[in-house]
């Protein structure tokens, strides 16, 4: 950015709306870990969930795709609206002044600047498939990496509870619909898809149960291939059967586990 779109972006030169931005909590899952994408300003040792304001030529679905997609370079992710948060001490933070942030980036910002008002956030959950986002931090930022949704940084403002918010929402939505698509490879084994499951529930599953509500709903299909492993029996690999996926995300399926 060169000095002057700074200083419009500060000003808020009108392409912004006031007082509401989104916040979109993107997880992934890597080596049996339920993880998210968490960025770091350059003002703050502290971290929050991707998330920005919203221009005002979009929708604020479209505001979250745009997150989603700057952060992890992919499109078309599936993206949840779960919650709004909001109270006027919500975005209150020591590192978060006119006066710390013109101290670290040279910019002078003004106290009335609009970034420092009371703001509204709709927060989404995002799923997407670990080995296959590309990171890319933004202009403000110091660095933008995953970690496990167990093992948090310190987090700035309000985002701690957003993602617990956002895991909540995710567990009871896994128990309806068939979430998995988006966080799995394209051809996996049934103790991958098992171990996923229990991964975001946070709770063990009986094995047979599991895979035999799960083969019941037609969402996956076994696949006439296995996957070798040395020293082991190679178990047979399974893929989602899209068609059946995409009618359980819009009508809900009996996964109640």
């Amino acid at each position: 950015m060169t000095n002057n779109e700074v200083s419009d972006f500060f000003k808020n030169s009108g392409k912004f709306l006031l007082n509401v931005a989104v916040d979109n909590v993107i997880f992934g899952y890597h080596e049996k870990e339920l993880k998210v994408l968490l960025q770091q300003p350059y003002t703050l040792d502290k971290w929050t969930v991707t998330g920005g304001y919203i221009q005002r030529s979009e929708s604020i679905e479209e505001a979250a795709a745009r997150v989603a997609h700057m952060r992890t370079g992919l499109k078309g992710l599936f993206l949840e609206q779960f919650r709004s948060f909001g109270n006027p001490q919500r975005v209150k933070d020591s590192g978060f002044t006119a006066r710390h942030i013109s101290e670290v980036t040279g910019y002078e910002i003004s106290e009335d600047s609009w970034i420092f008002d009371y703001f509204v956030s709709v927060a989404f959950y995002t799923l997407t498939e670990f080995s296959k986002v590309k990171i890319e931090k933004a202009e403000f930022e110091a660095d933008c990496r995953w970690w496990p949704v167990n093992e948090l940084p310190p987090m700035m403002f309000d985002h701690e509870l957003i993602i617990k918010e956002a895991l909540k929402a995710l567990r009871l939505h896994i128990a309806h619909y068939p979430i998995g698509y988006e966080l799995l490879e394209e051809k996996f084994t049934l103790p991958e898809i098992h171990s996923l499951y229990e991964t975001i529930l946070a709770k063990p599953l009986d094995d047979r149960n599991f895979t035999k509500k799960l083969l019941a709903t037609g969402i996956i299909i076994k696949l006439n291939e296995k996957r070798q492993i040395s020293g082991h029996r190679p178990p047979y690999l399974y893929k989602f059967n899209k068609e059946k996926y995409d009618e359980g995300l819009k009508s809900g399926v009996e996964l109640v586990f």
